[in-house]
């Protein structure tokens, strides 16, 4: 069983991998006074395949988590997950806003 394919088809655990060659596009945007960067990379079919979050703060433990949660929305776009299914599954307030700064992003996108 491969797992690691590279070739860009899907593997035995179902994930999607994106080519190597991609459009992109950068998005910066502000939530609770904090300013965020995201890259979001796309299938050749215009679906959203991954996502880049940093925070402004370069290292930061915010940065590290922020990183993180796009990092697993990316795998999770891969796997079969669309965009709306994870802004659904994440947390909002009374008013529906996104309570992260993932929910933030993937606000952004959808």
């Amino acid at each position: 069983m491969d797992i690691l394919s590279n070739d860009g088809a899907s593997n035995a655990l179902g994930r999607e991998r994106l080519p190597n060659k991609r459009v992109c596009e950068t998005i910066a945007f502000e939530r609770d006074g904090h300013q965020f960067q995201m890259t979001v990379g796309f299938y050749q079919d215009g679906r959203v395949g991954e996502i880049f979050l940093n925070h402004d703060r370069s290292d930061s433990l915010f940065d590290a988590l922020t990183s993180d949660a796009a990092i697993l929305a990316s795998l999770a776009l891969q796997h079969g997950c669309t965009l709306e299914t994870i802004a659904h599954a994440l947390k909002r307030d009374a008013r529906g806003t996104a309570a992260s700064p993932i929910g933030a992003a993937v606000d952004q996108i959808t």
